[in-house]
C-alpha cells in the first residue's frame, strides 16, 4: 500500500503530520488528533474508501480534515478532484478557502486564474470544488468526497422531510460524482439524530439494503465501557482511553465537559458529545419498552393490516401508513411492518391495493381495515374499499381522538406484550412513538393503535366480509 503513495502523479512524499508543521505550524497534535491522522492516511493509500469520523464540537475535526488533510491530499495528487459539501455553500467556500491557503503554504501551485473559492484548480489539472449538501454539483466529479457537518442543526436534523431530502441527494446526486478507480468517500460529523446521514447510511448497512464497508472512527467527548454496536460489515477504530477518560483533556478536561453535559442536557450531551443520539421521550411511549425481534412466530391466531390514509403530495403534509400486526396464540402482538409514503390518491390507493396482494400471498388471510374518518372522508375510504374488492376488508370509524385510542395499546407496550420485527421502518417508527402525542407526526402510532384495537379488544372490531359480497347483497336489495 505505500507504494501507492509514490506514484507517477505524486508529487509530496512527505506524510500528512509534516505536511501540517509546515503548512499550519500553529496546529497542535494532540493524541486523538493523530489517530485520526493515521485513518486519513490510509484513505490516501487505497486502504480505505469508505470512513465515518463523529467527533464532538471543537475537536478539531474540520480543521484536521477538510482544511488541512484536503490540502495535504491535493499536494500528493495534484492531478485528482476533492468535493467538498457541508450544510450550506457558505461554510464549504470558507473551508475550501482553508484548504487553497494549506495548499499555497505547503509548497503546491495553482494554475493561474483558477483560484476561485469555489473551485480551484492545481497545475496539474485537479482541484477542489466546494457546494453546499442538497444543492446542485452538476458537472462536477471526485476522487475525495468529503461531507462535512452536512446536518446544521437539532431543528433540522428533527425534520423528517430535511433528512430525506438529504439522503435522496446523497444517493441520487453526490454519489453519483464518485469517480471511478482509487477513489473515497468522507462523511465527518457531530451526531445530532439516530436517523441523520450516518445513522441511515448505518442502518442499511445493518440491514444489508447497502453494504458499503464504512470504517468508523467514534470518539465520544467521555470515553465509555461499551461501545455502539456497529454494523457487522463495518470496521470501526480502536480507542485506546479508559473509561471516564477525557477525548482532549488540554482543551475539555472531564470536569469542563460534565458541566458541559448538565447545561445541554442528557439527549443533546448523548448526541453531540457522546455520538450516541437518542430518541426524544415523549409522554406515552418509551424507545426501551419496545422488544426488537429478529423474526415472528410461524403460526399466528390472526393477521390485520389498518391503514391510515392522507392524500399529500412527495414533501407535503401526512403520511399514508399501513400497520400490519398479529396476535401469537401466547397473546403477544407482533408489529410485522409498516408501509409508509406521501402520494396522490389515485397512487396511494394503488399502492394500497398491491400491499393487500403481497400480504395475502405471504400471510394467507390478512384482514385489510381502512380508517373511515367523518366528513369527506368517508367517500375516500368507501372508494379504497371498492378497489379491494375479494379481500377480507372493512372501514374502521373512529369516534375518539388519537391519544384515546392509543391508551390501550401504550398499556400493552409497557407491559411488554408487543414486540417489533426488525425492518428498516424501525427507527422511524420508535421517533415517532417517542415523540407521541407532541411530534410533527402521528400517522404510525395512528395505524398501529388501530391495528391493536381491532385485533385484541371485541368491542372495538368491526365486522368483516369480502368487499364484494357486500356489494352484491347491496345490488340484491
Amino acid at each position: 500500500m505505500q507504494a501507492d503513495l509514490v506514484s507517477s502523479s505524486c508529487k509530496d512524499p512527505r506524510g500528512f503530520v509534516d505536511f501540517t508543521r509546515r503548512a499550519a505550524p500553529r496546529y497542535v497534535w494532540y493524541p486523538h488528533c493523530l489517530t485520526l491522522a493515521k485513518v486519513l492516511e490510509r484513505i490516501a493509500t487505497g486502504e480505505l474508501r469508505r470512513v465515518m469520523v463523529f467527533m464532538p464540537p471543537r475537536h478539531s475535526k474540520s480543521e484536521t480534515i477538510s482544511r488541512l488533510f484536503a490540502a495535504w491530499y491535493l499536494l500528493r495528487f495534484p492531478d485528482r478532484t476533492v468535493g467538498l459539501c457541508s450544510y450550506a455553500a457558505g461554510l464549504a467556500f470558507t473551508l475550501s478557502r482553508s484548504a487553497r491557503d494549506n495548499f499555497l503554504a505547503g509548497g503546491g501551485e495553482i494554475r493561474p486564474g483558477a483560484s476561485a473559492v469555489g473551485h480551484w484548480m492545481t497545475t496539474r489539472g485537479g482541484g477542489m470544488w466546494a457546494a453546499g449538501a442538497g444543492g446542485p454539483i452538476t458537472g462536477k466529479g471526485f476522487h475525495l468526497g468529503i461531507l462535512d457537518d452536512p446536518v446544521k442543526n437539532a431543528e433540522e436534523a428533527g425534520s423528517v422531510v430535511v433528512r430525506e431530502r438529504l439522503t435522496e441527494w446523497y444517493t441520487s446526486t453526490f454519489t453519483t460524482r464518485e469517480m471511478p478507480g482509487n477513489s473515497a468517500i468522507l462523511l465527518v460529523q457531530t451526531r445530532w439524530h439516530q436517523e441523520d446521514l450516518a445513522g441511515w447510511l448505518l442502518r442499511r448497512e445493518r440491514t444489508g439494503m447497502d453494504e458499503q464497508g464504512w470504517h468508523v472512527v467514534s470518539m465520544p467527548a467521555i470515553a465509555e465501557p461499551n461501545g455502539e454496536p456497529w454494523p457487522q460489515g463495518c470496521t470501526v477504530e480502536p480507542d485506546p482511553r479508559a473509561e471516564g477518560e477525557a477525548l482532549c483533556p488540554p482543551l475539555f478536561p472531564a470536569d469542563r465537559l460534565r458541566a458541559i453535559e448538565r447545561q445541554v442536557g442528557s439527549r443533546f450531551w448523548s448526541a453531540l458529545y457522546q455520538q450516541r443520539p437518542t430518541a426524544r421521550e415523549g409522554s406515552f411511549f418509551k424507545t426501551g419498552w419496545f422488544t426488537l425481534a429478529d423474526a415472528a412466530p410461524a403460526r399466528m391466531r390472526e393477521h390485520v393490516r389498518y391503514w391510515d390514509l392522507a392524500s399529500a403530495a412527495p414533501g407535503r403534509g401526512d403520511y399514508t401508513v399501513g400497520a400490519l400486526m398479529a396476535i401469537d396464540p401466547e397473546g403477544i402482538c407482533w408489529i410485522e411492518d409498516i408501509i409508509r409514503f406521501q402520494a396522490g390518491p389515485a397512487e396511494r390507493n394503488r399502492l394500497v391495493v398491491t400491499t393487500a396482494s403481497v400480504d395475502a400471498s405471504r400471510y394467507g388471510r390478512v384482514k385489510v381495515i381502512v380508517e373511515k374518518p367523518p366528513g369527506a372522508g368517508t367517500e375516500v375510504c368507501e372508494a379504497l374499499i371498492r378497489q379491494l374488492a375479494g379481500y377480507f376488508v372493512a372501514a374502521d370509524r373512529v369516534h375518539h381522538d388519537k391519544v384515546t385510542r392509543a391508551e390501550p395499546f401504550a398499556a400493552q407496550v409497557e407491559a411488554g406484550n408487543v414486540r417489533l420485527v426488525k425492518g428498516e421502518w424501525n427507527s422511524l417508527f420508535l421517533e415517532e412513538a417517542a415523540s407521541f402525542p407532541f411530534g410533527s407526526h402521528d400517522d404510525q402510532v395512528d395505524a398501529v393503535a388501530g391495528a391493536f384495537n381491532n385485533l385484541c379488544r371485541p368491542a372495538a372490531r368491526v365486522s368483516y366480509q369480502p368487499a364484494f359480497a357486500r356489494a352484491a347483497r347491496k345490488v340484491d336489495v
